[in-house]
């Protein structure tokens, strides 16, 4: 480990600020633990091949610099994290298949899915097996739907909600227009929301134009309508790849309104061949930029950049962050690797009811008992090649 590493370990650690209230170890479980075991085992699952990669990679990465950090700092109650993450290609079989390969290596405790239709599929197989599971990314409702599992991130209707009011509040339109994929539990799920917020908020939503993932290349029927509605803004509660798409086929149809998308429109300037002009002024709900000036992110950007040789987004940050989480409550509940995974979870849902956490994602971050975090929303815009925090009027 590099002295340089472990200097900058102990600062950041001391920067993420851990407050937790005492909390019970648990019922007890149907599985035996294993007394010889001397690690606390950490899986986590996600794309880092396939279309969603990008998502699945910052990830990994993310836990990675955590591992390594907590481990150089003594590790949690005096152990040491072994870490292991399996490929799932944003495909719900290869998911749970991942989670069986993870079972069979001796995980205790899962940070993932990255993405919500795999991560709604695991959580089946956690919550029947009773395991701790902290997602850094998936977003729909259905992926934390029992109490084993948390997520880090906004949820799809807190983001629909949010995107709504921040659009309202700010003045950016009146008149809307959504392009969603329909074929999608993530997309689906926040423009339920944001219509619903929308009416609400006094903004007409005058075209929702839906695509699905067999027909997600040729946007050119939905970018008309949007364009014939007389929309001001356009909402993309969708992924970068087909936003790329999108903003390059409505500069062909000579359209330029307003674009507002979400967290998963993070990785859309590191599109190969994407003209990152035509983003320009692209506004979108994020819980990290690595613009941001406080010491704890531009450490950790410091860090991930020297170690992967390139710029963190904000899967990298959710991920890193849930590491922390998991030291924090793992060391309030003094649980211990010999215990059962179902005493392990136990424990660990109490503590994390009980935690208040400043992260890289958040300030004050809090969890409820349905497993969803309270923080507030940041929005970016691209402004020349880049992401800048957008402070609201």
């Amino acid at each position: 480990m590099k002295m340089w590493k472990k200097a900058a370990s102990v600062a950041l650690a001391s920067a993420m600020v851990f407050s937790l209230a005492a909390c019970g170890s648990g019922n007890g479980g149907s599985d035996e633990g294993n007394s010889d075991a001397t690690t606390f085992k950490i899986g986590s699952i996600g794309p880092i091949t396939g279309d969603t990669a990008i998502y699945g990679t910052a990830v990994q990465n993310g836990i990675q610099l955590a591992v390594d950090e907590i481990n150089a700092d003594g590790g949690i109650n005096g152990y040491q994290i072994e870490y292991q993450f399996e490929d799932d290609q944003n495909d719900s079989e290869k998911s749970v298949n991942a989670y069986n390969t993870l079972k069979d290596w001796g995980m205790q405790m899962l940070v993932g899915t990255v993405t919500s239709t795999p991560c709604t599929a695991v959580v089946e197989e956690s919550h029947a097996d009773n395991m701790f599971q902290l997602t850094p990314s998936a977003t729909a409702v259905e992926s934390i739907q029992y109490d084993n599992a948390f997520r880090m991130c906004f949820s799809d209707p807190s983001q629909g909600t949010v995107s709504a009011d921040y659009i309202a509040d700010n003045g950016l339109a009146t008149k809307v227009a959504v392009i969603y994929d329909s074929s999608d539990t993530y997309s689906t799920g926040i423009y339920q929301n944001f219509a619903t917020e929308a009416e609400a908020r006094g903004l007409e939503v005058v075209a929702a134009e839906a695509f699905t993932s067999d027909s997600s290349t040729d946007f050119s029927v939905q970018i008309q309508k949007a364009k014939d509605s007389g929309a001001e803004l356009v909402f993309l509660p969708i992924y970068y790849q087909e936003a790329s798409l999108i903003l390059a086929q409505a500069d062909r149809a000579g359209f330029a309104p307003e674009w507002f998308g979400v967290d998963g429109m993070d990785g859309l300037l590191d599109v190969e061949g994407f003209d990152t002009a035509l983003a320009e002024g692209l506004m979108f709900l994020t819980p990290f930029t690595p613009d941001a000036e406080d010491e704890a992110t531009q450490t950790f950007v410091a860090n991930y950049e020297e170690e992967f040789g390139d710029t963190p987004i904000q899967f990298a940050a959710d991920a890193y962050d849930c590491l922390y989480v998991i030291k924090a409550a793992a060391e309030k509940a003094d649980i211990t690797p010999d215990m059962s995974i179902s005493d392990m979870c136990d424990a660990m849902k109490a503590a994390m009811t009980e935690t208040t956490i400043d992260g890289l994602t958040g300030k004050q971050i809090t969890w409820g008992e349905d497993g969803e975090p309270s923080k507030e929303p940041t929005v970016v815009v691209v402004e020349g090649g880049a992401y800048k925090v957008l402070q609201a009027e």
